[in-house]
């Protein structure tokens, strides 16, 4: 069996979640999906929502070509299905890769399409993804509209100063409860504000209010006071990503010392992590 091609996302983080009113952003971290697309079929067990059948199938839809015989592997350290961009980092690898197989030449902006349209036909998003995937393939953050075309979706964007800060993630198993975006909706108040904080590139302060709205709009009472206890112990945002249940902890790096030891009297897994700012396995220059 052969390697054709073998490509890498990240996973991220939320600043605002699409949800609320109707533009998303977020950021990528350094946890790694690899996609390896092999010349052999594979049995891919980490594929909850059959999304490498959808990317198969918007590949097709869009008259780009296929090798004869071919399958997939994957490595990961990204939990699932619990809020940290995972979808979106299998879609923008196995993309990447198929793209570096077939000599495709795809841009960025069509990759990320292609990866949108895969979730949606697979049916693991309820936000759009745009947002996600954006974070997925490419540095810094993004506030985009989900409803327009990767090229035309971008809002406003930004950088934050590498290898000064770092990232605990809050693993609380697996999302269990159905979402209701009305339920969004009814919190567009505190949506509001996170996005004026964003505007203003006051990114923590923005993922902590977007996380105060989530955590209303899924009613989880348990998530607020675990991010304010983050805060109180030194964390300068703590915020529910995606719709949950992980919990992100930001810190200065100076302060990972005191976040850990607090952490570690939980009853949580913890994974420590920072802002993504390496190259990744078959990037597409923008």
């Amino acid at each position: 069996m052969k390697v054709l091609a073998e490509a890498e996302a990240n996973a991220a983080i939320s600043i605002l979640h699409a949800l609320g009113l109707g533009k998303g952003c977020s950021i990528g971290i350094d946890l790694k999906m690899k996609v390896e697309l092999v010349s052999e079929v594979q049995e891919v067990e980490a594929d909850h929502h059959s999304l490498l059948d959808s990317i198969e199938f918007i590949w097709r839809q869009n008259g780009l070509p296929l090798p004869d015989d071919f399958g997939w592997r994957i490595s990961s350290n990204i939990p699932i299905g619990q809020g940290l961009k995972s979808s979106s980092a299998l879609s923008c690898a196995a993309l990447k890769a198929l793209n570096n197989a077939t000599w495709a030449g795809l841009n960025d902006f069509e990759i990320i399409d292609l990866a949108v349209s895969s979730q949606r036909h697979a049916g693991c998003t309820i936000s759009g993804s745009m947002d996600d995937t954006w974070a997925a393939i490419s540095s810094g953050w993004k506030l985009v509209d989900p409803s327009q075309k990767a090229e035309e979706s971008i809002l406003l964007k930004g950088d934050l100063e590498e290898n000064i800060y770092q990232i605990f993630l809050i693993l609380r198993g697996r999302r269990s409860n159905d979402i209701n975006a009305q339920k969004f909706k009814e919190q567009s108040k505190i949506f509001n504000r996170a996005l004026g904080l964003l505007s203003g590139e006051s990114i923590f302060h923005a993922m902590s209010a977007n996380g105060m709205a989530v955590a209303a709009a899924t009613g989880d009472d348990d998530a607020l006071r675990i991010c304010n206890q983050a805060i109180v112990n030194g964390a300068i945002s703590a915020a529910i990503t995606g719709s949950g249940p992980v919990i992100s902890v930001v810190c200065f790096g100076q302060e990972n010392s005191t976040m850990r030891e607090y952490l570690s009297r939980t009853d949580y897994e913890i994974i420590e992590t920072n802002f993504s700012n390496k190259k990744l396995i078959g990037l597409v220059n923008l």
